[in-house]
């Protein structure tokens, strides 16, 4: 299973985060800037060029110390189909280099739609007479708020190979403007999204107690972190919010099992603008990365005891 998968490569790096490679132009350093704007009179292919050597720096940087990356496909379709190309490419060297791929797509849609996503994203699109994967994510995020016409095509490809994490509690400050409204049967729509997935997740569970059907939920929202963490024991939690938009290892413990799993933890700015934190003209970018990366994880590991697995 998929989720075994994860686990699998949390236990041996004993770190659960994961680094959110969300880059836009004025997070990379200005030497890689000139270099590719020198090299491509295209500007879209310049930064997309440029977006992905700055990811390629810090991959290799960390991929000894962390066991995933997710790639946040907005910031690579603003920079047109050169950016889309980047973010393919960005996702085939992190596999390479060992580490799982969340596609942090955020999809959601009605039925034949949200089938092309799912395909395009976890399966292998018919390309006359042959299928090729056409972006070999590991999981992928899944917007629920269309209801199960918009998840259940993605579940239904998971087949143990592939894993979603669909949206529950999510850490933006609005969340809570429909996510916690209180629905007919009592539950607020958070609960509910975590709920159903809980069920959805019966058929799709892997070897380690969690189903390849995960949620989001920010540690942002600590208390709710818990409270999820007992309502849906089966369900494995992609938590944002870490770093810079305030959360911290003190935040996300709430989601973790006594075994220290359960849920990967994201930070995005935190890490890969690290570089900017101190000064820096950005030649040690993919360093200020990796040490970045570190302290999350030791942050994480003080709080869940000092070993997971």
């Amino acid at each position: 299973m998929s989720v075994d998968k994860l686990c699998e490569k949390i236990i041996e790096r004993q770190n659960p985060s994961v680094v959110g490679l969300d880059p836009v132009l004025s997070y990379i350093p200005q030497a890689i800037k000139d270099e590719m704007r020198a090299a491509h009179q295209n500007p879209f292919e310049a930064a997309a060029q440029s977006l992905l050597a700055f990811n390629q720096a810090i991959i290799d940087e960390i991929a000894d110390v962390v066991p995933a990356v997710k790639p946040q496909i907005a910031f690579y379709e603003m920079y047109g189909w050169q950016g889309v190309r980047a973010y393919h490419e960005t996702v085939e060297y992190a596999k390479k280099r060992g580490l799982y791929v969340i596609g942090d797509i955020k999809r959601g849609d009605i039925g034949s739609t949200a089938e092309a996503y799912a395909i395009g994203h976890m399966g292998r699109p018919d390309l006359f007479g042959e299928a090729r994967a056409a972006f070999d994510t590991d999981a992928v995020t899944v917007n629920p708020y269309l209801g199960s016409d918009g998840i259940l095509p993605f579940a239904r490809l998971c087949k143990g190979k592939k894993m979603i994490f669909v949206l529950a509690k999510t850490s933006n400050q609005s969340s809570g403007e429909y996510q916690d409204q209180v629905t007919t049967s009592g539950e607020t729509i958070y609960q509910l999204a975590a709920s159903n997935m809980e069920r959805l997740g019966e058929s799709h569970m892997g070897a380690c107690g969690y189903s390849d059907v995960g949620i989001v939920v920010g540690a942002t929202y600590p208390a709710m972190l818990g409270e999820l963490r007992e309502r849906v024991p089966h369900t494995f939690f992609l938590v944002p919010g870490y770093g810079a938009q305030g959360g911290g290892g003190a935040d996300a413990a709430p989601a973790f099992d006594s075994r220290g799993l359960g849920a990967i933890v994201n930070s995005s700015r935190g890490i890969i603008c690290a570089w900017q934190k101190g000064g820096s003209d950005g030649r040690d970018f993919a360093k200020a990365a990796r040490e970045a990366a570190i302290r999350m994880r030791e942050d994480l590991l003080g709080v869940l005891g000092g070993k997971i697995g």
